[in-house]
């Protein structure tokens, strides 16, 4: 592809300061870089990604309210969040953040753990207790 080909949706990407770097030919035939707000068949894909986030978000959010499982549940699920990669973040182990995705466990911890995990989700400790 040349450079003036080179995709320009801004759908997603242009809305922010974000770009991504494609290569192209430039005029003398040689590869050069080329930024991009992005293409429609990546944003299509994006679109339907965060579609099926939002609906997993949604469900579990609806647990939450049945209080089934803690509000840290959906804050995971909205923030792309699994068990591990949170607990490595949060410098807990994977079984207390297992627990503390029980809504009683969760209701019990103190402020210094709960800031522990809204840093990492990059929240305030309102918002974490929040659905």
């Amino acid at each position: 592809m040349k450079v003036e080909e080179v995709p320009q949706d801004d759908k997603y990407l242009g809305r922010t300061n974000l770009r991504e770097v494609c290569y192209a030919v430039d005029e003398n035939g040689e590869y050069c870089q080329v930024l991009s707000v992005g293409w429609e068949p990546k944003n299509e894909a994006l679109s339907l990604a965060w579609e099926s986030i939002s609906e997993e978000a949604e469900a579990i959010r609806h647990e939450v309210l049945d209080r089934r499982k803690s509000p840290l549940a959906y804050h995971m699920e909205k923030h792309l969040f699994d068990t591990s990669l949170l607990a490595a973040y949060a410098g807990f182990s994977k079984r207390t953040v297992k627990k503390h995705l029980q809504p009683g466990v969760f209701a019990c911890l103190d402020d210094r753990t709960l800031g522990r995990y809204a840093e990492v989700l990059n929240i305030s400790i309102e918002e974490l207790k929040k659905v």
